[in-house]
């Protein structure tokens, strides 16, 4: 690691340690700036500036959601579930280089910006692991007035660190070593190992485990006094992810971890269960969410269902005792801001899209029959994505009417052609968008037409506040927010119940233990009122519909860029899924009807394809330093 870096805070802590982060509330002493540097012996004397030290600790935890650099989704974008509109408009940063292959291990667009603890990941997690070591290797001997407060803060050190080194192995993979004790400058690195990915991930939950037996840390934050502290349901969340992780083909180092990987899940859903962890399955705000039915489209079958799914995303979790929210586990410290400029549909306000869902995430959402719309072992003919491979049970999706009909999640997460969207418009129509014509500025239910040519919402390959594939993102975007009606995005839920019980499903599948896994994917699927898959499914058959479900429920969350890696060998790579993202050209005909075509995005295929891009790389500097210490390469395979 940094060794200037960690020299530097083993003799001394200075002013950014003692600097509050996400337990400042805890107590008001805490937000009195120090005067000049003291001593790790001299925080860990004093109670007040323990407490500080462990806030410190919380730092490196990054707000995710649109808060990469320059508001952009970050892996939401740079897999197959969307197009960033920001890789043409702004084609110096993250997606932009990502989509041309621009990256480096000295000059990669995730490692070198930082916004909100999102990039910079190599740099800001080893500090966050080495301070958390150095925390948990202090805490019993600090001085502390309450012994409960010396067991929670250290219960939230070790999870903490399990949860640095879980963000670190996702993103990095097996170059990690075991850090049980904090190094010390004079310490023999040249003995430094890498550890094995499963040995990470036994470590990871180890430091679950031992926040899981500290009766002191809660299972749930109840007051918004502590908000962003780490609960043990966190510790439930980050074993669960983990072990699958470790089970899952790129991972597993040939060895077979799924009945393992059933266990820990199984009991990990349980124990969330009993502490009234539960999906979010009822409308609280109707006069919001059911109001208008053009809110979900005239053509979502059950408004309500679409509206539970929108309305669970679009609201922050509360802090209390009966929250009305016992799905989310973990949600970030801070909103999402005004997304409705950046992340939204672009023309509202003038501004940008941003997150364009791709057309391979809308063919992801079944019919209301339960059918997928492709074949989900080879869902398309060609390389590029153009010639959709139906399934031929399907017998409700037709390609000249293909948003009828399907999936309430659908609804409730992307903006079609048709749709519509109640809100503060900032324009006057214009004759051509015949859809809205002559309706002018303000509050009203404009329709989202998105064929080409259409001024304001239509398809386009370089307006910046348009879309790339001929849809909007609606998921995360409050029903009715805008200038004249200021609601930002709710904060990003790191972690929810939704996920664990689709790794449970997903580990319950791959060990044979099938008919648990159908009723956890109909468990999900229930809450939005979608059929229960059918019994007779195969193995390899129900594990396709589980990861198919994935792609579904946890859409545009941050997981498909990871599921579909870890589901690649370790010598395979991502051209089927992410080397090709297409959009919908759409043509509006003189009689008002339309013409669907597929198309790729642009004609030049994406270049972060690659087997090296199943990794991040270690950076340049870091992995030089790492082979000349230790003789080892440390660097992964590509870069």
């Amino acid at each position: 690691m940094k060794m200037k870096r960690y020299k530097t805070a083993i003799r001394r802590i200075g002013f950014y340690l003692l600097t509050i982060g996400a337990l400042s509330s805890c107590n008001e002493a805490l937000n009195i700036a120090p005067d000049g540097r003291i001593s790790i012996d001299e925080i860990f004397e004093d109670n007040q500036k323990t407490a500080a030290f462990l806030n410190s600790c919380y730092q490196f935890v990054p707000v995710k959601g649109t808060r990469y650099f320059f508001w952009s989704r970050g892996p939401v974008v740079w897999s197959d579930e969307a197009w960033d509109t920001d890789a043409e408009a702004e084609s110096w940063i993250m997606s932009g280089r990502m989509y041309n292959g621009v990256a480096s291990a000295g000059d990669h667009p995730v490692l070198n910006w930082a916004d909100d603890g999102n990039g910079d990941y190599w740099n800001r997690y080893w500090q966050g692991i080495r301070n958390t070591s150095l925390f948990i290797q202090r805490i019993d001997n600090a001085t502390v007035t309450d012994e409960r407060d010396r067991k929670r803060w250290k219960a939230e050190a070790h999870l903490l660190r399990a949860y640095y080194y879980h963000e670190l192995l996702k993103w990095f993979g097996p170059v990690l070593p075991i850090m049980r004790e904090p190094f010390s400058f004079t310490d023999d690195f040249s003995v430094l190992e890498k550890a094995k990915y499963y040995d990470v991930v036994k470590f990871i939950m180890e430091d679950c485990d031992v926040a899981l037996g500290t009766e002191e840390l809660p299972w749930r934050i109840t007051t918004p006094g502590e908000a962003g502290r780490f609960n043990k349901a966190m510790a439930e969340a980050i074993k669960s992810k983990m072990i699958l992780f470790a089970a899952s083909p790129l991972n597993n180092g040939g060895q077979n971890y799924w009945e393992e990987a059933y266990q820990v899940n199984k009991t990990s859903l349980q124990n969330l269960r009993t502490q009234g962890f539960k999906l979010y399955d009822k409308v609280n705000v109707p006069q919001t969410y059911l109001s208008d039915r053009s809110y979900f489209g005239d053509e979502a079958e059950n408004n309500y269902y679409s509206a539970v799914y929108n309305e669970y995303f679009t609201r922050t979790m509360e802090y209390s005792s009966n929250p009305v929210d016992t799905e989310t586990i973990f949600q970030s410290k801070d909103n999402q801001g005004n997304i409705w400029h950046i992340d939204g549909i672009g023309s509202q306000a003038g501004y940008k899209t941003g997150t364009c869902p791709s057309q391979e995430l809308v063919d992801a959402y079944e019919t209301i029959d339960g059918q997928p719309i492709l074949d989900l072992e080879r869902p398309y003919l060609d390389e590029q994505h153009t010639q959709p491979n139906y399934n031929p049970k399907n017998t409700l999706y037709n390609p000249n009417d293909p948003y009828k009909n399907r999936d309430p999640r659908f609804y409730a997460s992307i903006y079609y052609n048709g749709s519509r969207r109640y809100a503060w418009w900032s324009f006057s129509e214009e004759p051509a968008s015949v859809e809205n014509y002559p309706a002018g500025q303000g509050f009203r239910t404009r329709v989202i037409a998105t064929w080409a040519g259409e001024p304001r919402t239509g398809i386009h390959g370089t307006v910046r506040s348009a879309t790339r594939t001929g849809y909007y993102e609606r998921k995360f975007l409050h029903p009715t927010a805008g200038d004249n009606n200021v609601v930002a995005g709710a904060n990003w839920k790191l972690f929810r119940l939704g996920e664990v019980i689709l790794n449970f499903a997903e580990a319950a599948a791959e060990a044979g233990h099938l008919e648990e896994a159908r009723q956890a994917v109909n468990e999900i699927r229930a809450r939005v009122g979608m059929p229960a898959l059918p019994d007779n499914l195969s193995q390899r058959e129900l594990i396709m519909r589980v990861r198919h479900e994935r792609r579904v429920e946890l859409a545009m969350e941050e997981n498909r860029y990871f599921d579909v890696r870890r589901w690649t060998q370790p010598d395979g790579d991502l051209s089927a899924t992410d080397r090709w993202v297409t959009a919908m050209e759409i043509t509006r005909n003189a009689d008002g009807t339309f013409t669907y075509k597929r198309r790729p995005v642009r004609t030049e295929d994406r270049k972060n394809y690659t087997n090296k891009f199943l990794w991040l790389p270690v950076p340049l500097a870091e992995a030089n330093r790492l082979i000349s210490i230790t003789g080892e390469n440390w660097q992964n395979p590509g870069w």
